[in-house]
């Protein structure tokens, strides 16, 4: 009797320990959900705010909505077990959005500031933007950012890349797009050019760079703008889970080969 208790005993422990086990399992299974419902503007999906209008980025083709951060977004929330869900709002109702709860994140193209870490979080960054020079091919005379004094340099009136010209002396020409700052230099109208890496390249996977060259500054000169997803500071818990699931993009070399798909070289080292 005695050992038919002491047998019965530990089936009952075993038991127990494999129903503890799965729950185990199970919380793990379900837990990168369950531990973010309560930050989740719909339960089961991850709500992304973006403009939709902005290639490589995020634009439509074929009426169809694709892009580097729409892949980049399906993949984080897949990491998550969720569903990714994107709501195409205009640049000035963006942020807006982000603070009415219309959706749980931002991925846009947004560069981590000082003045908008005092209203929100964000992730850690998966675009590291550099800045290129850009000039004719037959330019000898720029070599570097140091010999922008006096020279006449197109860029969008009120950018970062207007801030960066004026600090190295240049006669700024006053240009509404990146497209028509390289007209402007392929026409000896302006000497030069400064923009983002991943707009060049952007643009020269689509275009060709024919006449023109461009090299990387050195962060020394012009630091690198960390671009990341942002979100409310109420969502603390999202941040962690997407930073981890970022992590494991990096790793299994996902961010890179969407980079190297959407602009043609990696952009998020």
């Amino acid at each position: 009797m005695k050992k038919f208790s002491k047998v019965l005993g530990l089936l009952t422990a075993s038991l127990g320990l494999a129903l503890i086990l799965g729950a185990c399992g199970n919380q793990q299974a379900g837990g990168k959900t369950d531990s973010v419902s309560s930050e989740l503007k719909t339960k089961g999906e991850l709500t992304i705010g973006l403009e939709g209008t902005f290639a490589p980025y995020s634009y439509r083709d074929n009426g169809k909505l694709t892009g580097f951060e729409v892949d980049l977004g399906k993949a984080v929330a897949k990491k998550l077990d969720l569903k990714a869900k994107f709501v195409p709002t205009k640049w000035d109702s963006l942020i807006a959005g982000l603070g009415s709860k219309k959706f749980d994140a931002v991925l846009n193209n947004i560069t981590v500031t000082p003045a908008r870490q005092k209203q929100y979080i964000f992730s850690t960054p998966y675009i590291y933007s550099r800045t290129f020079l850009i000039t004719k091919s037959d330019n000898t005379t720029i070599k570097s950012v140091n010999d922008l004094k006096n020279r006449k340099v197109a860029v969008g009136t009120g950018t970062e890349n207007e801030t960066n010209a004026q600090k190295y002396g240049a006669k700024i020409v006053p240009s509404n797009a990146f497209e028509n700052s390289l007209a402007l230099v392929r026409q000896g109208r302006a000497e030069a050019t400064l923009n983002s890496r991943e707009a060049f390249l952007a643009y020269s996977k689509e275009n060709g760079s024919k006449g023109l060259k461009h090299q990387l500054v050195p962060e020394d000169k012009i630091p690198a703008a960390k671009v990341s997803i942002m979100y409310n500071k109420q969502s603390k818990t999202l941040q962690k889970k997407v930073n981890t699931a970022l992590k494991q993009l990096r790793e299994d070399g996902t961010l890179k080969k969407l980079s190297v798909k959407y602009f043609g070289a990696d952009i998020t080292k």
